[in-house]
């Protein structure tokens, strides 16, 4: 049979910590909805409307320069390239608290060179009181890596091995924690694509409008071709702009996740090479 120390300390996984993106994505479609129907769909915008069941039939103008009533006329993909926009506004300051709390309360550096130094002088339990300390998923993996390292001092196994444990629970915790700080950027990088398809699809759609009214019998429909022409200029705005905001949310995390990878990193490369040069056995 096999002994703790041959299978390395058993760990149960994490139940991800994050909001879960399907329940954003549906409120964010509700709230789209409400925004285009009562507020872009206001009868203030459109001339000669009473009400708001009157400004859905789309028999009325947008006032000229109303952008938002310009907006409404953009039809069922602007509630969609809404919808899109404010999931990436939700998930972002999500992700923001989400690898806050995963980065710890303090400095990520001092953090990883006071871990080394107290490393160096041997003081293992120093280490892990500033691991208890820092707290987060990053701390929460090295104090792994810290309690499997005194675990091997005890243990009469050859040093190969002893290193190799601690490198297999550094692994193991990464593991999993790494899902927790990595969830909803998938939906982050999609919508980076998807807002911008979005928008080039409601381009397509007022250029067909606007391309109807040169084709009807007779003097050209200036109003219609004009509004027509807005609608798709106003769609692609907004979609290129929900797809730059999504790009620049998923870089600006993926940067501060892999600074966090770089630090768990190196503090595991510190682990057993603290190890490996301090023990003969």
């Amino acid at each position: 049979m096999e002994t703790k120390s041959q299978v390395g300390t058993k760990r149960e996984g994490k139940r991800t910590r994050g909001v879960n993106a399907v329940i954003v994505i549906i409120g964010a479609f509700v709230l789209a909805v409400g925004f285009y129907l009562f507020i872009l769909g206001d009868p203030s915008h459109f001339e000669g409307a009473k009400s708001n069941s009157e400004v859905w039939t789309y028999k009325f103008h947008p006032k000229n320069g109303d952008m938002l009533g310009t907006m409404f006329m953009g039809g069922f993909v602007v509630p969609i390239i809404l919808t899109l926009l404010l999931t990436v506004f939700i998930l972002s300051f999500e992700r923001a608290f989400a690898l806050a709390k995963a980065k710890g309360h303090g400095n990520l550096i001092n953090f990883v060179y006071d871990v080394k130094k107290n490393l160096k002088k041997g003081d293992i339990t120093a280490a892990e009181s500033l691991c208890a300390k820092q707290k987060g998923s990053v701390a929460a993996i090295v104090d792994a890596g810290l309690k499997k390292y005194k675990e091997m001092e005890t243990q009469n196994l050859p040093k190969e091995t002893k290193i190799e444990e601690i490198k297999a629970e550094l692994e193991e915790a990464t593991a999993l924690e790494l899902p927790s700080m990595q969830q909803n950027l998938p939906i982050i990088a999609t919508i980076s694509t998807l807002g911008t398809l979005m928008g080039l699809f409601g381009t397509v759609l007022g250029m067909i409008k606007s391309f109807s009214a040169l084709g009807t019998a007779g003097a050209v429909d200036s109003v219609a071709l004009s509004v027509g022409i807005s609608e798709a200029l106003v769609n692609t705005a907004t979609g290129i702009a929900t797809g730059a905001l999504a790009i620049i949310a998923y870089s600006f995390f993926s940067g501060k996740i892999d600074n966090m990878t770089y630090a768990i990193d190196e503090m595991g490369f510190a682990l057993t090479q603290t190890y490996a040069e301090t023990h003969n056995s």
